[in-house]
């Protein structure tokens, strides 16, 4: 963000470390809270920070998979624990722009999705939707029950949740359309722990941050001529 062409990020509350990134990101730096209900890595633990015995695994920690969350959490505990997860962010001084969830745990299961709109609601903030799903394979309007509230979400969301991104993103930006499109990656710097927690999916973090901070990238989006913005701008436009 600081010496790249990323404009936003988002803060996993539950995870370690979290509380130093809070406290080193800069004041006008655009982060969003990325919803946190599951654990998916072999060593690396986190779990609720609220009272929470349905989100909990058997080994500590959230679930690591979303059909054993889906099975077992309860939706009050669900919106209890994510509303804790947002007004921690913002007790550390993050100027909460949106929020993502982490593997889309809340955003194609209605009771959870309904849990995610009350959310954006209450603190008057944009959320991130697929983009490449339809209601009839979600098996409810979810788009249109966000327009209903009055929540804003990008036109276009790109991503692919295994590592490294370079290619996928140069093309993505090649045919950008109308609107707003948001361009995920994870980026990562390269450390003993994230090699340990990542195993070989760490290279392909690593290669994010060096197509983040590349000239590839910002010349790839100066010739497509987008408009650089974030999740704030959106923020601004809900709550107008």
């Amino acid at each position: 963000m600081h010496d790249g062409a990323a404009t936003c990020a988002s803060l996993m509350v539950p995870a370690a470390w979290a509380r130093h990134a809070a406290a080193t990101a800069r004041p006008d730096d655009d982060i969003g809270v990325h919803l946190t209900l599951n654990a998916e890595l072999d060593c690396y633990r986190w779990g609720p920070i609220t009272h929470a015995p349905s989100l909990q695994s058997g080994e500590g920690g959230f679930p690591r998979t979303l059909e054993d969350l889906w099975e077992h959490a309860d939706p009050a505990e669900v919106l209890r624990e994510l509303r804790a997860q947002v007004a921690r962010a913002q007790q550390w001084g993050v100027d909460v722009t949106h929020l993502a969830p982490h593997l889309s745990s809340i955003t194609l299961r209605p009771e959870f999705f309904d849990v995610y709109l009350e959310l954006a609601f209450e603190f008057k903030l944009p959320i991130r939707l697929p983009s490449t799903i339809t209601a009839e394979q979600a098996g409810f309007p979810f788009r249109q029950l966000a327009r209903d509230e009055g929540v804003v979400f990008p036109d276009h969301f790109d991503h692919d949740w295994r590592a490294g991104s370079r290619q996928r993103v140069l093309d993505a930006i090649e045919r950008l359309e109308p609107g707003v499109t948001e361009i995920h990656i994870q980026p990562a710097v390269d450390t003993p722990e994230v090699r340990e927690i990542a195993g070989e999916t760490a290279d392909g973090w690593i290669a994010d941050l060096e197509l983040a901070t590349s000239d590839d990238l910002s010349a790839a989006l100066e010739r497509a001529g987008a408009t650089m913005i974030g999740f704030r701008e959106l923020r601004a436009a809900m709550r107008g």
